[in-house]
């Protein structure tokens, strides 16, 4: 007589960590939002607010990469392009949708109205005036319907990286020569975006996104709070279904991948189908991330896009614990804020007598050396610590 199996467990069971980080997120979201500046308390600063809404940002993207290179052993070095992307797809309607309330209003007292394609005209010379053009390139033709550039902050990225994806993984690039590939792609689209004929006002970017249409009325103090609000909901949702995926059987075939590709080959799987959703979709999250955290940051350039972000991401991962999701929350988070203190005068230089630590200076080296000390005596990261100390108490 066949035993009826055990009812699975519900997945907040088998997950509590995913209801904890819920649960500290939503308090640190109520605590920051109840001290800042927009609600009166005036504890926390405006700028500071940003600061923190573009960390949670950061902590977004971390979780992807977490998810593509901690679970399915994918190294990718471009994803901060993606995230690089979803910033101009969103950047390009701001910068738009200012410019023209701003020619709108300059040429309201005329006698005669303007023709809206001399209002056209008028808004291309006001945003290309700066690389010597006053014609809106191809790549603007959806610039103001914010409805079309929101799909294109999923959309582009999700493409770019199915097309790149499904070039590599058919012909099983694997290894450090796949992380070589997703490099270079992201060092091609940064020197694109340096051209001043990219389209995208070359080495200047997109600025004055921090002005949102819609908040004329509104102090910076409000619209800071209204995108801390957004970026923490983007990383409880991201957080939860990324957790569901790796919690189910696709993730338990995705991290087979990362340990044993040919064994996982070998049983039947299209590996090459497992690796491309996850590059995929871990592109999109990448892509709405920084759609979040550009208007917050007020600029984005191709600096921005630039092969050493990607790197960067990789040793947030790492540094807090790869493979674990709220490990990369915990390295993109303390990275990224230890940045801001050290680099922002908040971190006191040392005299040594003979010489003077600045830390504007000496900070990439801090981390450099971070990195090495977790690679070689704590490889499981942040993360991996905290799993001990939870398995002795």
């Amino acid at each position: 007589m066949s035993q009826t199996p055990p009812p699975r467990k519900s997945f907040i069971v088998r997950n509590p960590s995913v209801l904890y980080f819920l649960a500290a997120l939503a308090l640190f979201t109520v605590f920051v939002a109840v001290m800042s500046e927009a609600t009166g308390a005036g504890l926390i600063s405006t700028s500071f607010v940003k600061t923190l809404g573009k960390t949670l940002c950061f902590c977004l993207i971390a979780i992807a990469m977490d998810v593509v290179w901690g679970y399915c052993g994918i190294l990718s070095l471009g994803h901060f392009a993606f995230f690089g992307i979803g910033g101009y797809a969103i950047g390009m309607w701001l910068m738009y949708a200012r410019t023209e309330l701003i020619v709108a209003q300059s040429l309201a007292g005329q006698v005669i109205p303007p023709t809206q394609q001399e209002v056209t005209d008028a808004i291309g010379k006001q945003i290309f005036g700066v690389v010597g053009s006053s014609d809106f390139p191809a790549i603007w033709m959806f610039a103001d319907s914010l409805f079309m550039q929101l799909a294109i902050v999923v959309l582009v990225p999700g493409l770019l990286a199915l097309v790149f994806g499904w070039l590599a993984f058919r012909s099983r690039v694997t290894g450090v020569y796949l992380s070589i590939l997703t490099q270079a792609m992201t060092l091609a689209l940064a020197l694109y975006l340096f051209q001043n004929d990219s389209g995208l006002r070359g080495n200047n970017g997109l600025s004055g996104l921090q002005n949102i249409p819609g908040f004329a009325d509104s102090g910076q103090d409000v619209i800071s709070l209204v995108f801390f609000l957004a970026s923490a909901a983007a990383l409880a949702l991201g957080y939860v279904v990324f957790a569901w995926i790796t919690d189910s059987k696709l993730g338990n075939i995705i991290q087979a991948i990362r340990d044993d590709e040919s064994r996982v080959r070998f049983l039947g799987y299209h590996v090459e189908s497992y690796k491309l959703f996850v590059f995929t979709i871990t592109a999109i999250v990448a892509g709405i991330a920084g759609a979040l955290y550009y208007p917050q940051a007020g600029i984005i350039n191709p600096a921005e896009v630039a092969p050493i972000a990607s790197i960067y991401l990789a040793v947030w991962v790492a540094i807090g614990g790869r493979g674990r999701l709220y490990g990369a929350v915990i390295g993109a988070a303390l990275v990224s804020l230890l940045s801001s203190w050290f680099t922002g005068g908040g971190a006191p230089d040392i005299d040594l007598g003979f010489y003077k630590i600045q830390w504007v200076d000496w900070w990439l080296v801090l981390l450099g050396v971070t990195f090495a000390l977790v690679t070689l005596f704590a490889p499981k990261g942040i993360g991996g610590l905290f799993d001990k100390l939870v398995r002795k108490s």
